[in-house]
């Protein structure tokens, strides 16, 4: 749970109000214009209108260069940003042939697969040129090829169970599934910050869905307590199937699910497990099996394990994995394999390679020192920003990192002043957060020499002081230092 300093909630409030009541008074005047203007759509309603629209026009254009930014080359530790311009007050954004290389603080490259990688890149070349670059096909057509099934197999064996199935995209693995898995007379219980897809997926479903609080156990326990012995909206016979759905780590707060606890009491309940790992599968633990493995939990006490290859493995897609009698029910129901091309085999191949590099199974050690140094990079990034005094959510091994801005003139400031000195960030603010939660998202990745880390952290801390980001005290330089040269050394 964020606590607001009551004056930064106050001036962020004030902001918002500002630009709502300037952008509501454009808006005035320009129905005022448009009425004299003839308009070939006369008598159809609006086809884009609401708070959505409003929100859109009047303030994320105002800061839409600070989004989508191009790139011309793999997302490694550092990346080339194609520079951008406009003529019309960011309404519009038009690219220039001027590249500036950048450090990349914003890519979910975690294990530094998405570059080009010795074992894994002349394999992907191969099935480049044996499969083509798609299928073409579903997977119960022609889009099945032997890179599926041993990917399939592959993916299994990594996670810890008896059988998985593989999409095309990790969005859809959510958003597809719910609602074959559970319908009408059936019960989601989701965190409350649980993905959009997560939250698509369940609203899809046709369940009665039922919000705890973020990673708060204890009320996961009262609702799940309630709703059972409510039952069913009027009938108030029992649910048919009840599933808390909860993420390994949370994307945009960087914290760990409390799983243990979780599981312990989905099991007093006899609710389903389902768990998305597609920010941890890969990055934490021991081997990369995990928030499972670096936990403690075992995988056979989660019903349903989701994760996505976007993040660790370099590649695009998600997977399901449980037993084999839920992997072959998805296979017959599930829209996304029924009808949604099936992964691109090149993709398939780089998953696979780099799932063999992290299990060391291409003869060498470097999966292991990947996975040590996503740990030690993050773990010392994190505690560094804690030392200058930014607001940084998330637990240890954890390689998310949002800082806090909450204003949204700080949105702006903090992704440009960034960019003028080589570092490219993510700044992410409502939808995605509540409005007054504005943040920067830091993603760490195995790639980043410890130079890259001291020149981001550098180039961080100004911009913190010119922003006025730094919510806390900063810790003494002198003690500062000397930690910083021990750790090191």
């Amino acid at each position: 749970m964020i606590t607001i300093p009551y004056l930064t909630a106050l001036t962020t409030y004030f902001s918002y109000g500002l630009l709502f009541a300037f952008g509501q008074f454009r808006d005035f005047f320009r129905k005022i214009f448009d009425w004299w203007q003839a308009s070939n759509l006369q008598g159809y309603a609006p086809i884009c209108l609401g708070l959505e629209d409003f929100y859109i026009r009047r303030l994320y254009l105002r800061i839409q260069d600070c989004f989508g930014r191009p790139i011309t080359s793999a997302p490694d530790a550092w990346f080339e940003v194609v520079e951008r311009y406009s003529n019309d007050n960011n309404k519009t954004l038009k690219r220039t042939e001027k590249i500036t290389r950048c450090l990349n603080l914003g890519s979910y490259n975690y294990l530094g697969f998405a570059a080009s990688d010795e074992y894994c890149t002349p394999r992907v070349i191969d099935s480049l040129n044996r499969f083509s670059a798609s299928t073409c096909s579903t997977r119960v057509d022609g889009g099945s090829t032997t890179l599926h099934k041993e990917l399939e197999e592959c993916v299994a064996n990594f996670v810890g169970k008896p059988a998985a199935i593989v999409f095309g995209m990790g969005y859809v693995t959510n958003s597809a599934i719910l609602p074959v898995l559970i319908g009408k007379g059936g019960l989601i219980i989701s965190d409350s910050l649980n993905h959009n897809s997560i939250v698509n997926g369940a609203r899809g479903s046709g369940a009665t869905v039922r919000v705890f609080l973020h990673n708060t156990p204890s009320h996961l326990e009262k609702v799940l307590r309630e709703q059972i012995a409510e039952g069913q909206p009027r009938t108030h016979r029992p649910w048919k199937k009840i599933i808390v759905v909860v993420e390994g780590i949370y994307s945009m707060e960087g914290e760990l699910c409390k799983l243990p606890e979780i599981v312990a009491i989905c099991k007093k309940y006899k609710a389903y497990v389902y768990l998305d790992e597609a920010h941890s599968i890969g990055a934490v633990g021991k081997t990369g099996r995990g928030v499972c493995e670096l936990l403690g939990v075992d995988t056979a006490d989660v019903d349903i394990m989701m994760g996505t290859f976007t993040k660790s493995f370099g590649s695009c897609g998600g997977y399901i994995a449980g037993s084999k009698e839920l992997v072959q029910y998805l296979k017959y129901t599930c829209p996304a394999h029924l009808y949604a091309t099936s992964i691109s085999p090149p993709a398939a191949q780089q998953i696979i390679s780099a799932i063999k590099v992290i299990l060391g199974e291409d003869g060498s050690s470097r999966g292991a020192q990947k996975l040590a140094r996503i740990r030690e990079n993050s773990n010392f990034f994190r505690s560094e920003l804690q030392k200058m005094g930014f607001e940084v959510l998330g637990d240890n091994d954890s390689p998310v990192m949002p800082i806090m801005l909450y204003n949204p003139a700080k949105i702006p400031a903090f992704s440009r002043e960034c960019l003028k000195q080589n570092v490219a960030v993510v700044t992410v603010a409502f939808p995605a957060t509540p409005l007054l939660l504005a943040r920067a998202r830091i993603c760490i990745s195995a790639s980043h020499t410890k130079e890259d880390l001291l020149k981001a952290l550098e180039v961080i801390s100004q911009v913190g002081d010119m922003v006025g980001i730094k919510y806390f005290p900063a810790e003494p330089k002198k003690q500062q230092q000397d930690k910083d040269t021990i750790k090191l050394e």
